[in-house]
């Protein structure tokens, strides 16, 4: 099983790794250095198949080899070192006193075909235990030219207890890097997983309340997070202090209505006049309760909001609205170049643009304009209508961030209050003015990035 620690995590993962890195690399290092001892045992060779070559003369008609070599151990019994001499019909014609107790069987593995004159051969009999390097000559007795094979033969004992020495060095020194790099290793993870472990220290002091936010400063990598966790804490808290403000504010809203109710039992009022005020009443208490209840779950801010597409947003509400309005037979026209994209949660776009179109489609006459445009890393949404427009007088008015729906202009509902409190959260903006159709225009702007 997976363990859940990233440090032992790490740790796990280097002992999986690490044998298996240096085992290669001591691998590799064993055989360049087997080939090395190989090469040094081929050119130790070569020299005793020269001394021999040296000290071999012509007599008469045959070549003759002292017994009395510089090498003291051709004239050892089983020194290890010994020497041959074959003629080109495989005939054995001298060996040094060394090899008298050499077995038959290792004398006849000796490869002394396939050599040209001037040609030399190096090669290793594992089971005989023995390196062999054999050279080709040819040489002229009495105007006849005879051809041979010196061949020099050396136990690879002194090669094996090289080879077993390097070894057993190698891999001790492998195993002690390995301990050496898991007690290095172990404190540079602790050390670069330190600012996980403060930022958990820091996330349990805000947790006890010792603290508003995560200070001090980060790695880079960790940075970011840390800015979004306060970012979400920051918007956490303030989503609970809208909570707040929003219960105040609907108690509040609430009071009006409901003393008008209280208030009408004391006229002299019909059935049918009380009937409509109850009525009236009601109406607007629904709507100031939707309202408050849009300003406390909306989206706080739009940092950690993805992107949305905004075109096929304003097509949807749009052929929703003609539905909705097919009496009016509204003419719309749509303008929406360009693949936009605004990093805002969907719900708070759609009830930003439904509200603005809305009241384009229900106090327009006949005709509504939608208009997407950049302009300078803005989107910019123009929704323009032929209706009655608004005067100037109560433009900025309306747009008062917050505002009751007992104090919004008449006949625009709270649906622009909603849109100016979604704006200001993505650090938009909204404007009124006067359309080229002769009604009111609308000018959404909001961040693209």
């Amino acid at each position: 099983m997976m363990p859940r620690a990233l440090r032992a995590r790490l740790l796990l993962a280097s002992l999986l790794l690490l044998p298996v890195f240096f085992g290669l690399t001591g691998f590799a290092l064993q055989q360049a250095f087997h080939h090395s001892l190989e090469a040094a045992e081929e050119e130790r060779l070569k020299l005793q198949l020269y001394l021999i070559l040296g000290a071999a003369e012509l007599q008469g008609d045959r070549i003759m080899i002292p017994d009395n070599l510089q090498e003291p151990r051709y004239a050892q019994v089983e020194s290890g070192l010994y020497g041959f001499l074959h003629d080109r019909k495989d005939m054995l014609v001298w060996y040094s006193e060394s090899a008298k107790l050499i077995s038959d069987a290792l004398v006849d593995e000796l490869q002394v075909d396939g050599l040209n004159t001037g040609d030399s051969r190096f090669y290793r009999l594992p089971e005989q235990g023995v390196f062999v390097y054999q050279f080709a000559l040819l040489w002229e007795i009495s105007g006849r030219e005879h051809s041979y094979v010196f061949t020099v033969l050396e136990s690879d004992n002194q090669v094996k207890a090289e080879q077993k020495a390097f070894n057993a060095r190698l891999w001790g020194w492998l195993g002690a890097a390995i301990f050496l790099f898991l007690l290095v290793e172990t404190a540079l993870i602790r050390w670069g997983l330190k600012p996980l472990t403060r930022l958990a220290e820091d996330l349990k002091r805000i947790e006890l309340g010792q603290s508003d936010k995560l200070t001090g400063e980060y790695p880079t990598e960790v940075q970011a997070v840390t800015d979004n966790l306060n970012l979400l804490i920051s918007n956490e808290r303030l989503q609970r202090e809208r909570y707040r403000n929003t219960l105040g504010d609907l108690a509040h809203s609430l009071k009006t209505p409901l003393a008008v109710i209280r208030g009408a039992r004391q006229e002299r009022l019909s059935f049918d006049e009380y009937q409509t005020l109850v009525t009236d009443q009601a109406g607007r208490m629904d709507q100031i309760v939707q309202y408050q209840l849009s300003r406390a779950v909306k989206s706080q801010g739009r940092t950690l909001a993805k992107k949305t597409p905004v075109a096929p947003l304003i097509e949807r509400m749009v052929a929703a609205l003609n539905k909705v309005y097919r009496d009016k037979n509204i003419a719309v026209s749509l303008t929406l170049d360009g693949d936009y994209q605004l990093p805002a949660d969907e719900r708070d776009l759609m009830e930003l643009l439904g509200n603005i179109l809305e009241n384009a489609y229900k106090y327009g006459h006949s005709q509504v304009a939608v208009n997407c445009s950049n302009g300078g890393g803005m989107l910019q949404v123009d929704i323009a209508d032929d209706g009655a427009g608004i005067s100037p007088g109560l433009r900025q008015t309306i747009l008062k961030r917050g505002q009751r729906a007992d104090t919004s202009a008449p006949g625009q509902g709270i649906g622009l209050s909603v849109a100016v409190d979604i704006l200001s959260s993505y650090d938009g903006e909204l404007e009124i003015g006067e359309s080229t159709l002769g009604g009111a225009l609308f000018t959404i702007r909001m961040p693209l990035n």
